[in-house]
Order: structure tokens, then C-alpha cells, then sequence
């Protein structure tokens, strides 16, 4: 992760950010356009912080409910992996469905959730795996298949069976392309959420958004968007964390490869 926190990472994307925002700032005081239409960057900053309370209570319910259903995702998406890499036949038969799966919008799929499972936890939850497991299963079930094959005839040389096998090879393989997609699947993870909240819920940022936008409250819509914009990035983050705890020898590899 210390990569990602160098200067360079940092301070050149907050030197555009902070040139977008003087620019939209600028924009807005020029044109004199009407803060229900386009607020102001201060404008939003300060509703945002006036209304801190509120923001920060629905943000902990968009995160519990990010959270709850990529622990969900997660877990169906190793079980879904493992059992497709140790069954030809599954492979032929599940992943040509889980490609098809991502041709269904999620603008169809929330307010079925809905209907079926009412306004409670388990469709924003249902939502948020739904999104989330394609791309960590594909993740995986392509890390699996990564797998050296010279090293493979060499544990079945020494006896080793398809289970040992796989947890001594197959699967240390498949952790760096897991984390790479882990990454995709946590982003997407947040928009899932909104997503579902906002088709309906009683509390998170999506209602809060919807509940502002009918208000003609621009600015705490683009407060609220702000807050989750910040969630999404802490939780990209915080996967470099996991992943320099997990597999140590990767963060090393790529570091020596970046600085050659």
C-alpha cells in the first residue's frame, strides 16, 4: 500500500481535484446559477457539515449493508470458484451462467429483491452480492487455472493429491488475481448499496439521497455522493492492507518489478 500512499499517488490526483473544484467553484459564482441546479463546492461542504449527523448515520447504514453483502458475496463466490476448479464438468456448466448472470441489470434485479424479501436488510444485502460476486469468482477461478504446471506434476510426482495440491499451489497462485479483483468487486460493492437503498430502504445514503433530491436539495445530494465516494475509496484501500498481511512475497515481488 505504500505505493499507492507515495507522494506522486497522492498529492498530483488532490492538485487536479483541487484545480476541478476552484474551477467549478469559479463557474458557479460567474454564471450565477442557482444552487438547485449546480451548488457550489463550498455550499455543498458547509450543508455537508451542518447536516453531519444526519450524513454520518446513513453513511454507517450504507456500510453495514456494504459490508454484510460482500462478506455474502465473498463467501459464495470461494465456494462457487473451488468447486468449478475441482469439477471440469461444473466449470462447463456454471461459468457459461455466470457470464450470462451479468446480462441482467441491476435495475431489474433491486426492485425484484424488494417484492420478494420487503424493505428489510436481506435484499440491500442480496443486492450488494448479487453485484459483487461475478468478478472476485472469475477472479479466482482464472488464479486457480494459473496455476504452474511443472510445479503441479512435481507435488503429483511426490504423492501429493488434488486437495494438497490445490491448498499448496493452486491457491497461493490465486491470491494475487483474488485481490485485484477483490478491488473491483468492493467499488462496486457501495453502488450496489445506494443502489438498493435508494430503490427502498429506511435508512442508508441512497433514501437519503432520494429524500434530498425530491427536497430540490442539490447539495446535500452531492454531500451525500461525496460521502460515498470517501467510503469507496477507504475500503479500495484498506484491500492493499489485507492483501500485504495475506500474501507478503506478491507485495515484494511488485514493488522489486516497479522500481526496475
Amino acid at each position: 500500500m505504500k505505493q499507492y500512499l507515495s507522494f506522486k499517488n497522492i498529492w498530483v490526483p488532490a492538485g487536479f481535484l483541487a484545480v476541478l473544484l476552484i474551477a467549478w467553484e469559479l463557474i458557479v459564482r460567474l454564471t450565477a446559477v442557482r444552487p438547485q441546479v449546480l451548488p457550489a463546492p463550498k455550499l455543498v461542504a458547509s450543508s455537508g457539515w451542518e447536516h453531519r449527523s444526519a450524513l454520518g448515520a446513513h453513511a454507517l447504514a450504507t456500510l453495514n449493508v456494504t459490508l454484510l453483502g460482500f462478506a455474502v458475496s465473498l463467501a459464495c463466490a470461494w465456494l462457487i470458484a473451488i468447486v468449478i476448479d475441482f469439477s471440469p464438468l461444473m466449470r462447463r456448466g456454471l461459468v457459461p451462467l455466470l457470464i450470462s448472470s451479468q446480462t441482467i441489470p441491476i435495475v431489474a434485479i433491486a426492485p425484484l429483491m424488494i417484492i420478494w424479501f420487503g424493505f428489510g436488510l436481506l435484499p440491500k444485502i442480496l443486492v450488494v452480492a448479487l453485484v459483487t460476486f461475478f468478478p472476485v469468482t472469475i477472479g479466482l477461478v482464472d488464479g486457480f487455472a494459473r496455476a504452474d504446471r511443472e510445479a503441479s506434476a512435481l507435488l503429483r510426482s511426490m504423492g501429493a493429491g488434488r486437495i494438497k495440491e490445490f491448498l499448496f499451489l493452486r491457491l497461493p497462485s490465486a491470491l494475487p488475481l483474488f485481490f485485484t479483483s477483490l478491488r473491483i468487486g468492493i467499488t462496486y460493492a457501495v453502488v450496489g448499496a445506494i443502489f438498493a437503498e435508494y430503490v427502498g430502504a429506511k435508512q442508508g445514503l441512497g433514501i437519503y439521497m432520494s429524500v434530498q433530491k425530491n427536497a430540490f436539495r442539490t447539495d446535500l445530494v452531492l454531500a451525500a455522493v461525496t460521502v460515498a465516494a470517501a467510503i469507496s475509496i477507504v475500503l479500495y484501500l484498506s484491500t492493499y492492507l489485507v492483501e500485504r498481511a495475506v500474501i507478503p512475497w506478491h507485495i515484494k515481488e511488485r514493488t522489486a518489478a516497479n522500481e526496475r
